[in-house]
Parts: structure tokens; sequence; C-alpha cells
């Protein structure tokens, strides 16, 4: 039976144990995207997981979704992640970039050049915070074929910069209703080019952006999250034929790469679906059943005896313990994570949680 404290890999990463911190969006950095001090100690204190994800990280300033979301654009990102991963590292941890493009999960106070950018020119709903408060989401610029690939090469150049920081790898993200995402769900997906239509080509960005960056710093080192029918911010795939077909579609495109990891956010790991893209892709597994709901220890051991995965992401018990592998292996009681906190900035929330006494 593997133990969920028992070391193992994911592509050419050393894991010391299988529990692995989800990516967690908590808009601590600077108003540039440069991780301040609080970023570094923030992941510093986490670093006795496996492997740290960090938050969802823009690679063009076109892709930012909010205010204190950070980059991997410019050499200024990469000094200020390089203290991130060098203070992890001294600790004895992993780390690897989670790659984000908001696509149109933006506002165009918040994007660089003034606009966002989607498969199609399609809001999406609800509202998103800016500068100037709550707006509604805009109608995105629908990006021409010239331009996606442009947009794969922008994916490239962030897990480069991710790399020169020190990351011991990078994560895309192709999930939760953001830029890959969009173009995967056929409610946010209406081109009809080579990019839109049936479930293959709908798949197609998932797989070029991956094989393009697994081409430039090593498939060893490239993973990517998905999380099929989550059904969130618009990128809606209620069709669960089309879904299982976009989805063997993109696991078939990733099987001759060797990938690092492949994350599935899935409330069912042990579903058709989440055990179908494992196997046709052939990548480990990193298992995270919650979004919004928090994963127990109980859920975590059982995930791991049943073999279900590799590994299993946890989100908010990560937040509220940043010995969390101390207090499972040891069942110990855990700190309470406190949701007022996750997106007000500051230290209160975010650096401050306690260890268990030793």
């Amino acid at each position: 039976m593997t133990s969920l404290f028992s070391p193992t890999a994911l592509g050419s990463t050393e894991l010391a144990n299988r529990l692995v911190m989800a990516p967690l969006t908590r808009i601590r950095s600077d108003e540039n995207g440069v991780p301040t001090d609080a970023v570094v100690e923030y992941y510093r204190q986490r670093a006795s997981t496996g492997l740290i994800v960090t938050e969802g990280t823009w690679p063009v300033g076109e892709g930012r979704t909010w205010m204190g979301q950070p980059g991997i654009e410019g050499p200024e990102h990469v000094e200020g992640w390089k203290r991130v991963t060098e203070a992890v590292h001294a600790e004895g941890g992993k780390i690897v970039m989670q790659i984000m493009h908001g696509g149109r999960i933006g506002h165009s106070t918040l994007s660089t050049t003034g606009r966002v950018t989607a498969p199609s020119a399609l809001a999406a709903p609800g509202e998103i915070r800016t500068p100037e408060g709550k707006q509604p989401h805009p109608v995105p610029h629908a990006l021409t074929t010239e331009e996606v690939a442009e947009t794969i090469q922008q994916f490239v150049r962030g897990a480069q910069n991710a790399i020169a920081a020190g990351m011991d790898g990078v994560q895309i993200h192709g999930a939760n209703g953001y830029l890959i995402h969009e173009f995967t769900a056929p409610a946010s997906n209406e081109r009809t080019d080579s990019y839109g239509g049936s479930p293959e080509n709908r798949a197609r960005l998932s797989v070029e952006v991956v094989a393009a960056v697994a081409e430039a710093i090593g498939s060893d080192k490239t993973g990517i999250r998905l999380s099929p029918q989550h059904n969130i911010q618009g990128a809606l795939e209620e069709d669960y034929d089309d879904a299982l077909a976009t989805y063997r579609a993109i696991a078939e495109g990733f099987a001759p790469l060797n990938l690092a990891h492949v994350d599935i956010l899935h409330a069912e790991p042990a579903s058709e679906m989440v055990q179908m893209i494992r196997k046709v892709s052939g990548a480990p597994l990193i298992a995270n059943s919650g979004f919004g709901v928090q994963t127990t220890r109980e859920e975590a051991v059982q995930i791991m005896e049943e073999e279900l995965a590799e590994t299993v992401g946890v989100g908010r018990a990560v937040i509220a313990n940043p010995d969390l592998v101390r207090r499972w292996q040891e069942d110990l009681p855990e700190n309470e994570p406190n949701p007022a906190t996750f997106y007000v900035g500051g230290e209160r929330g975010y650096t401050d949680y306690p260890n268990y006494p030793a």
C-alpha cells in the first residue's frame, strides 16, 4: 500500500512525500506582479509539502486577471521569483510555477494592452474586480489563428522565465474557465477554424501549448491542470459524451510527451473521466477533489490507499497549516482557514498561521 508520506517523483522532480500544495490565488504581489517579502515567506513556510504549485502567474500582461496577481513576463518577475525558489529550496522543498493566461476573465484596466482575449467574442458571465470596483466582464477580442500561435509562444517564454527563476518545473493552467479552458469548452468556443468545432479541434490548444513548453524546458519539467466538467465562469461542458471525447483527445495528445504530471480538479478522482485521462496520458496524476471544499486527511489517505493517483493536491488545509505534512502524519489537530482573509492582501491569514507546538 502506497503511503501519503512516502517519496515519489513527478518527472525529474523528487518529492519527499505525496502531498502537493495546490495552486491558490492569494493576490499578495505588488502592483507590477512582482512577489513581495510576504510572498517569499508564505511559500517558504509551506516547503515541507512534497511539491508546491504556485498560484496562477501571468506570462504576459494581457493575460492578467487580478491586481496583486504575480507575473513571469519580465526580468523583475524572474528576480522576484528567484527569492521565492531560493527560500523554498533552502528548506528542502520543491516548487513549480502555474502559468495562467486569464483569457476573457480579465478587464481592460488590468490588461497591459487594454484588451482581453479569448477563442470567441463572448463575454464571461458575471463581474470582475477592477481598480475602479466591480465591472461586468467585457466582450473579448477573438484571437486570430496567427495570434493563437503567438499566445503559445507567450506560454513558452513564461515557462523559460520560470526555469530561469529557479523553478523545478511548470504547470500550464488549462482549467477553471481561463484561456486554455475557454478553447476546450464548447460554450465559450464558437470558432470555425482548426481550434473550434469538434472535440479534437477544441483539444488542440491544450496539446500545442504543453508540447511547445515541453520542447522548450523538457517534458520532465512540464505538467498541466485540467478541470473537466467543472462548469465554472461560463466554460460549460454539460454534454458528458462530448466532454469525454474532448478530454480523451487531450490525453491522447499528451501521451507521446511523457509529461511530469497532470493535475485534475474533479470531485470524484475514481470517476471514468479522471482515470481515463490518467491512463491515456500516461502522466502521474495529482488528484484534487476540492474546489471550495476542503480536502481532508481521511480523503487524501483513501486516494492513496485505493491507488487512484500518484499524489494528492490540497488547498485550504495548506493555507491554514504551513506544517500540514507533520500534522497529517502524526494525526494532530489543524488550524481552521479563515476565508475572509484569502484575497484581502496583507500578512493576516497569510503568513501568521502557527505551526503545531514542538
